[in-house]
Parts: C-alpha cells; sequence; structure tokens
C-alpha cells in the first residue's frame, strides 16, 4: 500500500484532474470537486495577476459551502500547478497568494524546486510533481515533493514517449508514496487499470474538456468528440517540448501535421504567464491525448464521472467475478 498523506486519503473516486492551460477554471474545478474528483488548474490561467486571489475565494467558498449541505459526501480537494521554470516571472506571487489561502495540493511542473515545496510544506500542503522519466521522479523526490505525476507516452500537453508499465515499475521500485498516472486514460476501466499498474489515481485531462464547465471553444470539444489517438500527433514545434496535439487544428491553422518542423527547446518561455508563441501554441493550436477515442458527446462534469464511477465498478467485478 502506498503512504499517503490525510488529504489524498479516502477520497470518492481515484482520480485527479489535470490542469489544462486556458481550459480550466474554477468553474471547472469546482465541478470536478463536487464530483469526488480532484479539480485541478493552473495558476497562470488567472490573467491579470490579480485574479488568481478571486479565483482562489471563489473555489474555497463554493467548496466549504457545498460541504456544509452535504456533509456525508463532502468535495475532494482541489490543487494548484506552479509552472517552476524559470522564465516563469509570476511564481513568486503566484505562490504567495496560494499560501494565504493554505491551498491543500500544489502540482508543480517543468523542474522541481526545493524551496517551492518547502513553501508548501511550512502552509500545510503537500506537492505533487510531473515528471517524464525515472530518473525525473528520483530528482524530484531529492528536492523534496510528497508525490509523483508519471506522464506517460499518449498524454495531452507535454508528454513522455515513455510506456505507463515502464515508468509506474521503475518508480514503483523504490518508492511508496503518492503515485498518479497520466496517459490516454478516458473510462473507468482504464482507472481501474492504472491502479492495478501500482498508481493511486489516474490523472486525467483531455477528457475534461469536452465538458460544459471547461472554457474550451465548442469547435475544440467537438473535435474531441469525433477524434481518436489517429488523429493526435506529437511535436515539439510548437513549444520547444513534446507534447502532443489534435491534427485538425494544425490543419486549420494552415500547416501539415504530419511534416511539422523541430524546434529548439530554448524558446520555451513562461513569462508573465503567456508562454512562448501561446496564441498560437494554445488557442488556435489544440493539445490532446491519445484517450479521446472514448469520448463521444459533451457531457456536465458530473455526468461524466458519475460515468467512470459506473463503469469502474463494472471492470472491478468483472475481474473479481473471473
Amino acid at each position: 500500500m502506498s503512504r499517503l498523506p490525510p488529504v489524498l486519503s479516502n477520497l470518492p473516486f481515484p482520480v485527479i484532474g489535470s490542469p489544462m492551460f486556458i481550459i480550466s477554471t474554477p468553474q471547472l474545478v469546482i465541478a470536478q470537486c463536487k464530483a469526488g474528483v480532484i479539480g485541478s488548474m493552473p495558476a497562470l490561467n488567472a490573467r491579470p495577476a490579480a485574479q488568481l486571489e478571486d479565483w482562489l475565494a471563489e473555489i474555497t467558498e463554493e467548496l466549504a459551502a457545498h460541504d456544509r449541505a452535504n456533509p456525508d459526501q463532502p468535495a475532494a480537494p482541489f490543487a494548484i500547478n506552479q509552472i517552476v521554470h524559470k522564465s516563469n516571472d509570476r511564481l513568486e506571487h503566484d505562490m504567495e497568494v496560494c499560501a494565504r489561502f493554505k491551498v491543500p495540493i500544489i502540482i508543480t511542473s517543468l523542474g522541481a524546486r526545493e524551496d517551492v515545496n518547502q513553501a508548501v510544506h511550512a502552509w500545510g500542503g503537500v506537492t505533487l510533481h510531473d515528471v517524464i522519466s525515472n530518473l525525473f521522479a528520483h530528482k524530484a523526490i531529492e528536492k523534496g515533493a510528497d508525490g509523483l505525476i508519471a506522464v506517460a507516452a499518449g498524454a495531452g500537453g507535454h508528454a513522455s514517449v515513455k510506456s505507463p508499465f515502464a515508468m509506474i515499475q521503475e518508480i514503483r521500485d523504490w518508492f511508496d508514496g503518492p503515485l498518479a498516472l497520466s496517459g490516454s486514460m478516458a473510462s473507468g476501466r482504464a482507472i481501474l487499470a492504472a491502479q492495478a499498474m501500482g498508481a493511486d489515481f489516474a490523472y486525467i485531462g483531455s477528457a475534461f474538456i469536452a465538458t460544459e464547465e471547461a472554457r474550451a471553444v465548442e469547435e475544440y470539444k467537438q473535435m474531441i468528440t469525433a477524434s481518436n489517438s489517429d488523429d493526435i500527433v506529437y511535436s515539439n514545434f510548437y513549444t520547444g517540448i513534446h507534447g502532443n496535439y489534435l491534427k485538425g487544428s494544425i490543419r486549420n491553422a494552415g500547416m501539415d501535421p504530419d511534416n511539422l518542423p523541430q524546434s529548439d527547446p530554448s524558446k520555451m518561455n513562461f513569462a508573465s504567464g503567456e508562454g512562448s508563441n501561446s496564441a498560437k501554441a494554445w488557442k488556435d493550436i489544440w493539445g490532446c491525448g491519445q484517450g479521446i477515442g472514448a469520448i463521444s458527446e459533451v457531457l456536465p462534469t458530473a455526468e461524466l464521472v458519475a460515468r467512470w464511477k459506473r463503469e469502474y465498478a463494472a471492470a472491478k467485478a468483472s475481474l473479481c467475478a473471473s
């Protein structure tokens, strides 16, 4: 069994909604938490920076009200994603705001920093760090992260080329703390499979894009429901880091998704939260993982999670009966 801190123990359902640039806002986070999964959003989605305080107030007040009204079915906790790359000049400000609200979970990406982990621990929070290999997993734990998110092949956005089987077994060989798995999951059966491999949680993003609460344009949502893994391209052209994107959005932008040039990782830039080529890479070019073949309609978040819970229970019962 994994060693889980209290905030990650006894969750209503073993899913973390991954923070998605532009897409995740308080509306989606609140809906995820009320449905029983950990909701999250990037701090950088709040623009201007002062908006982050308003958003955290909205999330904490809405979830507190829900818990008062539903003492037998409290909401899951929420998480805020911090990009700790050196070019993020908002990090200090955003961490100070998170400290004031005592955000229960901080998800760190693009670099592991001991000072960030210490700051979160000082207010009683826990940190989960995105990793794309066993090597980076070791570095994250050495610098004080409480848990890991193994971003395997097929995950939306910036993703690894590593098989989820390889990542989980290598990490579990030495780490018995909180571990989430990201990559191509969009069904209750897949969530159960992640746990069978050794993960504590499924880390799911792309499926939540096709929900009513997601801040995505309707064309984006509909393209997800009409696409499958054959419609995803893996490229570093847009941000300098390899990631998965919808081919249809690339074609709509006038480019050939099968013949994209290579980019230089040094172009990655999160200064002022804008990101390198953010207008093109994140508004016109749509990130998406390979698991979307299981998504066929746009639903309210509560209905999507309820479906996963039914599928999860059915899959578990089927295996136990075998």
